[in-house]
């Protein structure tokens, strides 16, 4: 039987540092964004904001199965089994967040008959039709969930980051940051 490794692999640490960089910028765009309305034609602001969202679900795709096929380091020594537990509570509420964010938009956006495109080159299908009674609710739904829910998560993700090295400087931070 082999031992779980102390560290994150490169390709995990590489897949996360990609879905920061991904959240980071689709939160950027989407605060620049116009707001979305009845007569909104999309834009290059929300067309990039349709990509990026395309993107960040390929990559969490790619995120999930590298996580399922390699196993996450042991816990730290000195870590206390609540801390461990919350992890992983936490860690598994922003891969279900990861998703369940996008698709909604493209739901949404399908709903409105926006075409959702990777970049303008690979179109993506309708996931609904255009206007489908009950559906009107998933714009609304993704918003409440990446402003209010996600914030607070990857918030809590990461002052859960910062209490390691700072306070507690027991190594669970550097387990995820790049080697020197």
């Amino acid at each position: 039987m082999t031992s779980r490794p102390t560290r994150y692999t490169g390709t995990a640490k590489a897949l996360h540092w990609l879905i920061v960089a991904l959240l980071a910028s689709q939160y950027v765009v989407g605060y620049l964004m116009p707001h979305i309305g009845r007569n909104t034609v999309p834009g290059t602001l929300i067309n990039l904001h349709f990509s990026i969202g395309v993107l960040i679900i390929l990559v969490a795709l790619s995120r999930l199965a590298w996580r399922l096929t390699h196993p996450e380091p042991a816990p730290l020594d000195g870590v206390p089994p609540w801390q461990t537990v919350s992890a992983r509570i936490v860690h598994w509420l922003l891969y279900v967040l990861l998703f369940v964010v996008p698709v909604l938009g493209w739901i949404n956006a399908s709903w409105r008959g926006f075409q959702v495109t990777l970049f303008g080159v690979v179109e993506m299908p309708k996931l609904i039709a255009t206007r489908l009674p009950g559906w009107n609710w998933t714009g609304n739904m993704h918003e409440f969930l990446s402003w209010y829910v996600m914030l607070a998560v990857i918030g809590l993700h990461a002052a859960a980051a910062l209490y390691h090295y700072f306070v507690r400087r027991d190594g669970v931070l550097q387990r995820m940051l790049p080697q020197k």
